[in-house]
């Protein structure tokens, strides 16, 4: 289901000449149509490879001769030498003297999917790099752009990112036909559109803007096509590069836009209204619009009974908020507002500061960056040692930072607990963002104390407010309030209650499921 980007060849065609392809001189020679002349269009096509070693030029001594242009190791050799280079050998070279065209070639002796005839230079160039092979015939100005593709992909593995306790357990790969394909498998519609693009001067990746017809927004699903058809790049490596080219603030900590390796992941957001994007090379998929609550939620929210959800819901909350504050208010309340700790507890943590050299400012801050040095080198270490490397680290660091006196015990404790809980945030881009906003928030508790803590949380919550994705508000469905939707935000209702999909994001089909399907006794035919 592949279709063609609408007045994007266009657009990029008059916006910049040579941006569809760098593979040779010049634009003349790129847009000129082949020679009859097999050596002359050989010739032309070793200039442009030049230097590539892994291309190869492979002559047929058929009647008339042909030429085959492939690289090595992108295309399967065994399909190849059986299907290709067979029926043209021994059936072309009957000897009956009959002379072999292309159309012939084509139609009879190529048993192979896809195949495409192409007359230009920049089109068999096109084909050649996306792992097919092209055959020349000598005397023919077209050439046959056989599917022969032979790349090793890795296999569908369970997201290492994601991993849920119940659901599937299939995951993107870096090849964009297996991503597409476990999407189709799941939503078998012909509404399911997968628009095909090309980013990249140099790189070319291929890029399918996926999204259900009739659900989907179309002025969301125009805005993700005019964004992405103003991006210029020598090249695509990741997801990411389209994701900052296509963010509506980029300057925010806050992601605007959701990445993920699961499809199902994916399939539900296209279910809701919302439009993917997925780039090839990468498994990580890419989701628009983004709200605030989407950063929150675990995929296990929805395959779990709404009442346990709920409840995960409320602890994932608190525990947020502690990622964020816990910190801030502890300096607080040490340095600036000490009558408002117990007696008990003040006494404790005075006894656990003697000696200690540092502010308790210091000592937070100190810590803070210990535990996120430690957090990076597990990320960066090989998997059997990062974990016993951060694990061990703290240990070892923690304690005797205590028993040598330069850090105090319940500093240990608070931001051990505040790591804990920025571990309970389900996407980890969401999670950074709190990982980076916790230091300026700790800072202004410091100088300020609580009120500087009001003033950091009032500035986050304005910029929050003013935040959009794709012209969505951030904040949303909360503010502005959309009661039907807040069924999906601090608590997860039951499925069966949830008719109508987001209103912030949906198109004209908003309908999810009839009403009255609530189950129980002698309720058999109540959603009939």
């Amino acid at each position: 289901m592949k279709t063609k980007f609408r007045k994007h060849r266009a657009h990029n065609n008059k916006s910049s000449g040579h941006f569809e392809s760098t593979n040779l001189s010049s634009p003349d020679e790129q847009n000129s149509d082949l020679s009859t002349d097999l050596t002359m269009n050989e010739k032309m096509f070793r200039e442009a490879f030049e230097s590539c070693s892994d291309v190869v030029f492979r002559p047929i001594s058929s009647n008339p001769k042909a030429l085959l242009i492939y690289i090595d190791g992108l295309i399967d050799t065994k399909t190849l030498d059986n299907v290709v280079l067979a029926p043209i050998l021994y059936d072309g070279n009957s000897g009956d003297g009959a002379a072999i065209s292309g159309q012939i070639i084509q139609n009879q002796l190529v048993a192979v999917s896809p195949i495409q005839t192409v007359s230009t230079i920049n089109d068999v160039t096109n084909g050649i790099l996306k792992a097919n092979v092209a055959l020349l015939v000598d005397g023919e100005n077209k050439a046959i752009i056989a599917g022969l593709t032979g790349m090793v992909n890795r296999s569908v593995e369970e997201p290492a990112a994601e991993i849920s306790v119940r659901g599937p357990r299939d995951g993107f790969t870096e090849s964009l036909r297996i991503n597409t394909s476990l999407i189709r498998r799941r939503i078998l519609s012909p509404k399911l559109k997968m628009e095909s693009i090309m980013i990249g001067q140099v790189s070319q990746t291929d890029i399918v803007i996926v999204y259900i017809d009739g659900i989907a927004s179309d002025s969301i699903l125009e805005e993700v096509r005019n964004r992405i058809s103003r991006i210029r790049i020598d090249g695509v490596l990741e997801s990411g590069f389209i994701e900052e080219f296509i963010e509506d603030s980029p300057w925010s900590p806050f992601p605007q836009i959701q990445n993920t390796e699961r499809p199902d992941i994916v399939c539900a957001s296209l279910l809701e209204g919302k439009v993917s994007i997925i780039v090839d090379n990468t498994p990580f998929a890419l989701i628009v619009p983004m709200t605030f609550w989407t950063g929150l939620q675990a995929v296990e929210d929805y395959y779990e009974r709404s009442i346990y959800t709920t409840f995960v819901r409320f602890i994932r909350y608190l525990l947020f908020n502690i990622a964020l504050l816990f910190p801030s208010l502890y300096v607080a309340l040490s340095t600036f507002h000490q009558q408002l700790i117990p007696t008990n507890l003040l006494i404790s943590i005075t006894n656990s500061r003697e000696g200690v050299p540092f502010p308790t400012f210091v000592e937070t801050l100190l810590m803070e960056f210990m535990f996120e040095g430690l957090r990076e080198a597990g990320i960066r270490m090989p998997k059997p040692v990062g974990s016993a490397v951060s694990i061990v680290g703290a240990l070892v660091i923690g304690q005797a930072a205590v028993q040598a006196g330069i850090v105090s015990a319940p500093v240990v404790i608070v931001v051990a607990t505040t790591g804990i809980a920025s571990f309970a945030i389900p996407r980890y881009n969401f999670g950074a963002a709190y990982r980076l906003l916790r230091f300026p928030m700790l800072i202004l508790s410091g100088l300020l104390g609580f009120y500087g803590i009001v003033s950091g949380v009032f500035l986050l919550m304005i910029h929050l407010l003013g935040l959009r994705s794709f012209g969505v508000p951030y904040m949303s469905p909360v503010v502005p309030g959309v009661p039907q939707s807040l069924k999906d935000v601090f608590i997860r209702a039951p499925r069966w209650t949830m008719s109508e999909r987001p209103a912030s994001f949906s198109g004209a089909n908003e309908n999810r499921i009839p009403e009255g399907q609530q189950p129980g006794p002698n309720r058999g035919r109540a959603g009939k």
